[in-house]
């Protein structure tokens, strides 16, 4: 399994930007399907965004236009970028490595959209 640390979250205002970053252990992280998932207070975790080892993405429909996921298999790092944020965005934002045989999730971090 990968080892993943996400940084980037913080507070930001509604309109506002941020990248998030997952930085992942091992030399196979290009063999991995990447994603971002996020769970606000009181809610399930739900599927933000993923790409795949060929860079196939997926978005949820909440998110699109909105949020690009995008991948350095050089840097062995996954990135979120999150345009025209929300409060709705507001929430633990986890980035998830998956494979044929393992599934990895990294501590999260938060992000608020707050004025």
């Amino acid at each position: 399994q990968l080892q993943l640390v996400e940084s980037g979250g913080g507070l930001v205002q509604p309109g506002g930007s941020l990248r998030l970053s997952c930085a992942a252990s091992g030399n196979i992280f290009r063999f991995y399907t990447m994603g971002w998932y996020r769970q606000a207070v009181g809610k399930q975790r739900e599927l933000v965004a993923s790409i795949t080892s060929n860079g196939i993405t997926n978005y949820a429909d909440s998110v699109k236009g909105r949020f690009t996921i995008s991948r350095d298999n050089a840097k062995n790092t996954v990135y979120l970028q999150s345009n025209s944020l929300k409060p709705e965005d507001t929430a633990v934002y986890y980035c998830n490595a998956r494979s044929f045989n393992s599934n990895s999730w990294g501590q999260g971090t938060q992000v608020t959209v707050s004025s």
